[in-house]
């Protein structure tokens, strides 16, 4: 018990150091990310719209949003299917069609000075081979790339940034738990660097506490 007692003010310092670590990295990306949908579901893509060839009839979303990773990603807004979205766009023999909801996010989430513009739900007629960036670039364009073809713009927005870091406290708005990959980067697991703060914060407790017990340890020799 006496040991117990002497380790506890260290293990408190230790969650207090693990609270404060956790405030210190709220901090997001914003950036597109990219979404494929099976039914009412939407799946964070584990591959980027330039790597993906869709099938006829298929659901493909971009929403723009700050968030840290895939798990805390914000899905696209909207309920409307393939057959609501493609109704006025009949099959066409050599081509496919594409049902794209394109979400620009909150004002929260917009870059300073500019506002998001209206969500769209649009039917993209596109060759048999076309990828899912050629269906976007078909009917939202003009779309904006960085150097590691990072998606940073569709239809012109934002005007300006691809990805940048910002700070935020607020609560994760959806979760997207079955990839862990960057759904705009054409590279994967581009945007899994902030999740690490957990793990580093718990191996932080971890090694606290091995501390402590390691100095109870020490003074209950030293005093018997």
């Amino acid at each position: 018990m006496t040991a117990v007692r002497r380790a506890a003010p260290v293990l408190v310092a230790a969650l207090l150091l693990l609270a404060c670590a956790g405030r210190a990295g709220a901090t997001g990306y914003r950036y597109w990310s990219f979404w494929e949908r099976t039914g009412d579901h939407w799946t964070y893509a584990t591959q980027g719209p330039a790597s993906v060839r869709p099938d006829d009839g298929t659901v493909q979303g971009f929403r723009f949003a700050v968030s840290a990773d895939s798990a805390d990603a914000s899905r696209p807004r909207g309920t409307a299917d393939f057959d609501t979205i493609c109704a006025d766009t009949p099959a066409k023999s050599g081509t496919k069609r594409v049902a794209l909801v394109i979400d620009f996010g909150a004002p929260a989430d917009a870059p300073s000075g500019e506002t998001p513009p209206e969500r769209r739900a649009v039917c993209a007629r596109v060759p048999s081979d076309a990828s899912g960036a050629d269906a976007l670039a078909a009917v939202a364009g003009p779309l904006r790339y960085d150097t590691n073809a990072l998606l940073c713009a569709i239809a012109g927005y934002p005007r300006k940034g691809c990805g940048e870091q910002v700070s935020t406290d607020r609560e994760p708005t959806a979760a997207a738990p079955e990839s862990g990959s960057s759904g705009s980067a054409e590279s994967s697991g581009s945007g899994s660097g902030p999740s690490l703060g957990l793990p580093i914060g718990a191996g932080v407790v971890a090694l606290l506490a091995g501390a402590a017990i390691w100095q109870s340890r020490r003074r209950r020799n030293a005093s018997g």
